[in-house]
Formats: C-alpha cells, structure tokens, sequence
C-alpha cells in the first residue's frame, strides 16, 4: 500500500514541477515582449527624465568631475565706412592695395571718378573678421579721415532661426517624397509633386539666405571712399582789340535802329487815328469861336 502512494505522491510533484516550469518560460517570454516594446512606449519618459536632470544640472551647477558647457560662438556681421582724403590719389591707390592683400582681404568693387572738383576712387573691401580692425588702423594711416563708422549686428539667433527652418523644410520634403512613391493614383501625384515643387523653392530661398548670412559673417565689409582735390584754373579775360570794339559798336547801334523801327511800325493804329484826332479838335475850337 504503501509504494502506490508514493509513486502518487512522485507524480504529483512531477507534473506540479512541469507545471511551474511552463509558467515560468510563458512569464519569460512575455517579459522579453513588453522589454522589446518597452523603448518606444518609454521614450518620451526617458527624454523627460534626462530634460529633468538637465534642468536639474543648470540649477545646482556641474557635477564634480563633469565637463563644463561652452556656450556658442556670437556670430557678428561687421561693417565700415570710411572716407579718407589724399594729395596723390595714384599713389594712395597703390598703398591701399598693397594693405588688402597684406590683411588677406580682396576687392569686391571699385568705381573712380572725377567731378566737382574731385578726383575719387570708391572701393568695396571684403577681409576676415580677424583683420578687420587692424586693416582699418592701417587704411587711416593713408591720408586724413574724414568721416567713419562702425557697426556690428549679431546674427546668432537669426542664423539659427534659419538653419532650423531649412531642416524642417527638408523634413517636410523627405516626407512628400515617400508619400510620392507610396501613390497610386494620377491624381494624388500630380498634388505631391506641386507641393514638393512649392517645399523646394522654399529651401532654395532659405539655402540663399542662410549662405549670405554665413558670408557676411566669414568676411567683414569696409566700404571705402579716398579722394583728391583737382586744381581748377581761373580762365584770363580776353584781349579785344580796338577794331572789334568798333565793329561790335557799329553793330550795337544798328540794333537799336531796327528796334526804333519795329516799335515804329507796332505803333502803327495810333499813327493812323493821330490825324483824325487832330481834325476833331481842331473842329470843335472852330465851332467855339464861331459860337463865342
């Protein structure tokens, strides 16, 4: 009696041992499931967790043994201008030229002109933001300065700005694009292709802007005027000789009697009524008398 209740009592703890066995690989499996979809679900939790711990460090400071944040370069635009006169515009031109190259700057215009008593050369100077203050102690060293000024605009945000709005465009287009291939009807990729037309000319624009902030920011801009004073010549009076003075009498007189003429001949009505005015008076004296 006894061995049938043990070989029962074996059995039981056998098939209970399975039993727990299987519970236990079904349980494991499903732990492996929810950790493989733990990462999307989780995510946004964990960016808010290190956003914490963020915000946490610029709080209490940097933990020992961290390395400090830099903060971002400024981004500046300079520019100047510059009015210098010279007493040899030729030989200041050749100075002047001789500095830009020296200074790693270049020439992006030039005009020379000479009017109003002027002889004056306007140029356009583009150099590194590095050189720029010691290529301008260098050009007041030329001739006298006049008239300067100096301005500095930082762009810092306004790059940034830009260059976010160009990654969210491209975003934008990267998407119409799979869109595009995913289409089926004729109808749905002509709409696509005009608003990926529309996205792309809107990240030409951006492109060009954000290409003349980043040279503007590369290459400081001296605009710069250098001239001279020309010498104007007082022109002498004429020698008239006594024959001309004769000539030129003879004619004067002449004009004045055509002009007595022509006023002669304009007053023409009054000499016409002269007479008759003259016969009306003459009559009425008459009459007087003749009644008196």
């Amino acid at each position: 009696m006894k061995y049938p209740l043990c070989f029962v009592f074996g059995l039981a703890v056998l098939l209970g041992g399975c039993g727990r066995a299987d519970n236990k690989a079904e349980y494991s499996a499903m732990r492996q499931d929810a950790a493989e979809s733990a990462p999307q679900a989780n995510a946004p939790s964990a960016a808010a967790e290190e956003s914490e711990d963020a915000t946490a460090e610029i709080k209490s400071g940097p933990k020992p043994g961290a390395e400090p944040v830099v903060a971002p370069s400024r981004l500046l635009i300079y520019h100047a201008d510059l009015r210098l006169k010279v007493d040899n515009l030729p030989r200041a031109s050749t100075s002047l030229d001789s500095l830009v190259r020296r200074n790693s700057g270049y020439l992006s215009a030039s005009t020379e002109v000479r009017a109003d008593g002027e002889w004056r050369q306007e140029m356009t100077i583009r150099v590194a933001p590095a050189r720029f203050q010691p290529l301008m102690a260098a050009l007041g060293g030329v001739g006298t300065v006049e008239e300067k000024k100096l301005t500095t605009d930082d762009v810092t945000a306004q790059h940034a700005d830009v260059a976010a709005r160009l990654a969210t465009k491209r975003a934008v287009e990267k998407r119409y694009i799979d869109l595009l291939a995913r289409a089926k009807k004729i109808s749905e990729v002509l709409e696509i292709e005009g608003k990926i037309g529309e996205v792309r000319e809107e990240i030409e624009s951006t492109e060009s802007r954000l290409k003349t902030l980043n040279d503007e920011v590369a290459y400081s801009t001296i605009s710069l005027t250098c001239y001279q004073l020309l010498s104007q010549t007082v022109p002498e009076a004429p020698v008239v000789s006594f024959a001309s003075r004769v000539v030129e009498s003879f004619y004067t007189g002449w004009t004045i009697i055509t002009s007595l003429f022509i006023g002669l001949v304009a007053l023409w009505p009054f000499l016409l009524l002269t007479p008759v005015i003259w016969w009306a008076v003459r009559r009425w004296r008459n009459r007087r008398q003749t009644a008196a």
